[in-house]
């Protein structure tokens, strides 16, 4: 089955191309940051109209770069949420409508799910179920134990901001341009770890929950009390000490609890070098396994997405009637898959 994935919940349009006997053929994505950047953060309504421009060429591009017609194709997945719902309506449109003039299936993609399977892509690697994943983004932070397609146990999520949006917030507090996540990640390799330290929240207590907000706090205090420039590495270096260890400490404990021995790492954050550095560090002297997807995959993509969307298809997954978007959609609300996919 050839399908076709098309990512565009938020701030970049994605598209790729997935086959299920020979893996991915190729993706594109185009980032609307120069975009949003003159406003400080993502501005809805101009997200949805970039996506409408963009969908349409890009899908084009991906064609001509994998020698690929539409005729080819043998399905179409679209995420359907969670996300901007008028972003989420611009790739659920031409999806289904693209779709239903080429007489093939359609099916509506959960935008975590897709994050969560991304590091399966490369089937030289991918795990047996089950396993645990750590989801790690701007919009989410969780542990779930993954047991097969659809069959996810939340063990612990944010009860505030995830991990990305703390990334972003504090960069912001530092005064860094935005995507502010990124640029603080920049800013830490530079820092004095010795320097500050910060709480690791919520790991004194038992429990998988995860809570970022008040790091942020920290950070203000921390800032003011030391509003020198030269002091900003070595505070952006203590926040993102104080984020990978906890993500860490949640997932040794995490391991621990359920008796598993690979985990799975995906979302934006998990490109992370400092994090991955400390999770790989982790796994070599504990005996786990650790996965991540490749990094260019780990920001929303449309590989990802025509992934998800083709083990769905194969388990006999057709979109319905409905608008096919979702703004909010707990994973925990995901149905399991009916059939066990060929690829897992």
């Amino acid at each position: 089955m050839l399908v076709l994935g098309i990512e565009t919940s938020c701030d970049e349009t994605g598209l790729g191309l997935y086959h299920s006997e020979r893996g991915l053929l190729g993706h594109v994505l185009h980032s609307q940051v120069a975009l949003h950047a003159v406003h400080g953060g993502v501005v809805p309504e101009l997200a949805s109209r970039d996506h409408l421009r963009r969908t349409i060429p890009l899908l084009r591009e991906l064609l001509a770069n994998t020698n690929t017609t539409l005729e080819q194709l043998d399905g179409i997945a679209y995420t359907a949420g969670p996300g901007l719902i008028g972003a989420l309506l611009v790739g659920s449109s031409i999806g289904r409508s693209l779709a239903h003039a080429l007489g093939i299936p359609a099916v509506g993609v959960h935008h975590m799910e897709a994050h969560l399977l991304s590091p399966l892509l490369d089937a030289a690697t991918r795990p047996s179920f089950p396993f645990l994943a750590l989801l790690v983004s701007g919009g989410h932070t969780l542990l779930a134990q993954v047991d097969g397609l659809g069959a996810y146990t939340i063990l612990g999520e944010s009860v505030d901001d995830a991990a990305g949006e703390a990334f972003d917030k504090t960069a912001k507090l530092l005064g860094l341009p935005y995507p502010g996540g990124p640029a603080l990640a920049r800013l830490a390799q530079d820092g004095d770890g010795a320097r500050f330290t910060l709480p690791r929240p919520m790991t004194a207590k038992p429990g998988l929950d995860f809570s970022f907000s008040g790091l942020k706090t920290q950070v203000r205090l921390l800032a003011e009390a030391h509003p020198a420039p030269e002091h900003r590495a070595d505070i952006a270096r203590a926040f993102e000490d104080a984020v990978v260890d906890t993500l860490l400490i949640k997932c040794r404990r995490a391991l621990a609890q359920t008796g598993l021995g690979t985990l799975v790492v995906a979302g934006g954050v998990s490109a992370n070098r400092h994090l991955r550095a400390a999770l790989d560090a982790a796994a070599k002297n504990e005996g786990f396994t650790v996965l991540y997807p490749p990094p260019e995959l780990c920001t929303d993509n449309g590989a990802m997405v025509a992934f998800a969307g083709c083990l769905r298809l194969l388990a006999g997954e057709r979109a319905g009637t409905d608008c096919g978007a979702r703004a909010r959609w707990p994973l925990a609300e995901l149905a399991a898959a009916s059939g066990t996919s060929v690829l897992l």
